[in-house]
């Protein structure tokens, strides 16, 4: 009789560990290595000793550890994907609500403290730094930029992510006062005009468009410009030398004919 084949990294025995909830218990103890330990010094094996399992089965659930760590990712910013919670009221709330949201994650404790893991992970390595990225762009900043009806929807969305992301760098990882210990109503009082802002303003028209700010050939300038004016066109004359001066005005010279006694 044929053996049935095996899924890719599925270990030959029953792995230790292996049963329901085994794939849970292995992402919670991901997620403690990696705040524990950083992206670098985090190991497959270590994970599967937290866990209680076989390293086989870390492998199996995961293949790599990006692919683990991808996974911590998205558990961890699993309170932010409700985009719809944001979106689905007035546009004129949408600042508020978005930074309500998101200082709600970083201010309970249970879901900073993987954040905290992801974010310093992604501070110190490129590859983490891929993973955390590749996920906001993908599955947070492309969603709310749909469901923006204004221009460079997705460059707006971006500014206020950056907003945002720099508040929880100084507030929850540097921890830079007054910030660090800033009334989180404060910070929403002054925060959400700025991403109101960003988000559903419209911006200003593009150079040379009707509307636009740019100067005119009449405005003032950093020196004299020739408009083709009859003030203008005497003073050219008179610099150059090559014609009468305007006005009748005498210039300095020989006296005129006729003026010199015999």
């Amino acid at each position: 009789m044929t053996e049935e084949p095996r899924r890719r990294g599925r270990p030959a025995r029953k792995a230790a560990g292996e049963g329901p909830g085994a794939r849970e218990r292995i992402l919670r103890a991901a997620r403690a290595e990696f705040a524990e330990r950083g992206y670098d010094r985090t190991t497959m094996r270590g994970i599967a000793r937290a866990a209680g399992v076989d390293a086989a089965l870390v492998h199996h659930y995961f293949g790599t550890k990006d692919d683990v760590f991808a996974a911590s990712v998205e558990i961890s910013f699993e309170p932010a994907l409700a985009v719809p919670e944001i979106l689905g009221g007035s546009p004129e709330g949408i600042g508020e609500r978005l930074v309500r949201a998101f200082l709600a994650i970083w201010e309970n404790p249970a879901s900073r403290a993987p954040l905290l893991a992801v974010v310093r992970s992604a501070l110190t390595h490129d590859a983490a730094a891929t993973v955390l990225r590749t996920f906001v762009v993908h599955r947070l900043l492309s969603k709310v930029a749909d469901g923006l009806p204004v221009p460079d929807a997705r460059f707006r969305t971006e500014l206020a992510a950056a907003h945002l992301v720099g508040i929880a760098l100084l507030r929850y990882v540097v921890k830079v006062e007054p910030l660090a210990s800033a009334d989180p109503e404060e910070i929403v009082r002054m925060v959400a005009p700025t991403l109101q802002r960003y988000l559903t303003e419209p911006g200003p028209p593009p150079s040379g468009a009707p509307g636009s700010s740019a100067p005119s050939g009449g405005g003032s300038g950093s020196g004299p410009r020739s408009t083709g004016g009859p003030g203008s066109a005497s003073r050219s004359t008179g610099a150059s030398g090559s014609g009468p001066p305007s006005g009748g005005a005498a210039e300095p010279g020989p006296p005129a004919a006729g003026a010199t006694e015999d």
